[in-house]
């Protein structure tokens, strides 16, 4: 005879809590256990395809595109010939019709007249390191951090909109449809470093593209959204009425028998099983979730690295220490998002100088710091962090001070993780129009990061779903130590 067992009174006010997080859980459990499967094929068994050099990615975002030629490849050229159009310089052919694959060259303006004159730069730069890489006076602390950076100068990409936004995360056009982001991907081919925390998570606010990271691999493998608040970290995880530790322990001895009871009565239920099992790994995450982005451990001095005692830094500060806590913790994927939002908080078409300025002072020092201290705690060699946006800026102006949207040419950065520090890989012309040596389009970043990780992106396949070539693209062999 079976016995039932009879749920405490309070068991029912932890159901909102259950249908929002404990689904999240249970995919992850149907994921990481080989249940959720089509036909036949079995999914990736979460071990990597070779040896890996990095265990974690932290993806750092900067939404609406930031210049290039203001941050990370200086084009002194563009201040020599300021002023003057385009046809006016010894740069003439960049804008031979053969070589541009879609024209945006400018934008009209608010009159609706054409801007084609080179805009001088808006910032200086200076050597740094024993590299002496060029770096811009608007990131000085990420500049003492250059010597374990590799910088990429030759990016490329084909949506000229903010669109564009999407293609860096997935690879495809949004003309192309929906496809699984980079994250997700990761989270479909490694299992878990840490049962009791989420492996894919997002911070900060995404409104320019779909917030669904996975796609057609299933909203077990979309990123968990986080906000760095240790009393309510998921907007669902908290019951109506809150929970004592003791209560919140009988609940998980419950779920316990639940499970035993269940096993016996359906032993051939997999699945249900699996979602049986899921509750007890969303009340351990419910219970971890919050202490991962609990600051009250950490020391002063740490958090006065991230700027956490300043005004316009503390925001992304925090983010950045929560990142790195959840490294240490044992997440795969921590994607960081800074000004999201419209179209992006970096999309300067006019006023570019104050745009940047404002916006490098809120992730310069925090950026800076998380590698500061991934390196001290000896977690830098196995993180990868990754530094990007979705396309750079033009080298001429748009109205009277800004730039607009550039896709034929631009910087992202990659350190840790197993990748050279001190090196740039690829550049742009002499204005920054087009890559012109070692050119990438952005899967090439994807593959390289998938190499750290011990992941062949072509072994990365769902039935039904056709990659094509450009969805993989190509590891950059020459910025892997």
């Amino acid at each position: 005879m079976t016995t039932t067992i009879a749920p405490p009174p309070w068991l029912a006010t932890r159901r909102q809590f259950l249908s929002g997080f404990a689904a999240i859980a249970a995919g992850a459990i149907l994921h990481r256990d080989g249940y959720a499967r089509e036909g036949q094929w079995s999914p990736p068994d979460g071990r990597p395809h070779f040896p890996p050099k990095a265990k974690s990615v932290i993806w750092l975002f900067m939404n609406g595109g930031l210049s290039h030629v203001e941050s990370f490849d200086p084009k002194p050229m563009l201040t020599k010939y300021a002023g003057k159009t385009i046809q006016e310089t010894p740069f003439a052919d960049v804008q031979d019709p053969n070589k541009l694959a879609i024209q945006r060259l400018v934008a009209p303006d608010g009159n609706g007249l054409q801007r084609n004159t080179l805009f001088p730069l808006q910032v200086g730069f200076k050597k740094h390191g024993q590299s002496g890489i060029e770096v811009s006076d608007w990131f000085p602390h990420i500049a003492r951090q250059i010597d374990r950076i590799a910088v990429i100068r030759s990016m490329w990409t084909t949506d000229s909109n903010h669109g564009a936004q999407t293609q860096f995360h997935s690879g495809r056009h949004s003309n192309d449809g929906l496809f699984p982001n980079l994250g997700a991907w990761v989270h479909y081919g490694l299992a878990s470093l840490n049962d009791e925390l989420p492996q894919y998570i997002s911070f900060g606010y995404r409104e320019y593209w779909n917030k669904r990271d996975g796609h057609y691999l299933g909203p077990a493998h979309d990123a968990v959204p986080l906000r760095v608040d240790p009393n309510n970290p998921l907007d669902f995880s908290q019951p109506e009425r809150p929970l004592s530790t003791s209560a919140r322990s009988v609940g998980i001895n419950l779920i316990k028998q639940l499970n035993a009871q269940r096993a016996v009565e359906s032993p051939e239920d997999a699945e249900l099983s699996a979602r049986i099992a899921s509750y007890e790994l969303a009340f351990r995450m419910q219970r971890s979730v919050p202490e991962a982005v609990d600051f009250s451990t950490e020391t002063e001095e740490t958090k006065r690295l991230y700027g956490l005692d300043l005004p316009h830094c503390r925001e992304f500060g925090m983010q950045m220490l929560a990142a790195r806590r959840l490294v240490e913790r044992g997440v795969r994927f921590i994607q960081v998002q800074h000004g999201g939002g419209g179209a992006g908080a970096w999309d300067a078409h006019s006023a570019l100088r104050t745009n940047h300025q404002n916006n490098a002072l809120a992730v310069d020092q925090p950026i800076a710091a998380l590698l500061e201290d991934l390196h001290r705690r000896g977690l830098l060699e196995e993180t990868l962090v990754v530094f990007a946006t979705e396309f750079g800026r033009t080298p001429g102006s748009q109205g009277a001070d800004g730039r607009d949207h550039h896709i034929y040419g631009f910087s992202v950065w990659m350190a840790g993780g197993g990748i050279k520090g001190g090196v740039v890989h690829g550049a742009t012309d002499e204005i920054g129009f087009h890559a012109v040596e070692h050119r990438h389009y952005v899967t090439d970043v994807h593959a390289t990061i998938l190499k750290q990780l011990g992941l062949d992106s072509r072994r990365l396949e769902i039935p039904g779903r056709k990659r094509l070539d450009i969805d993989h693209g190509q590891p950059i062999n020459e910025i892997i130590a």
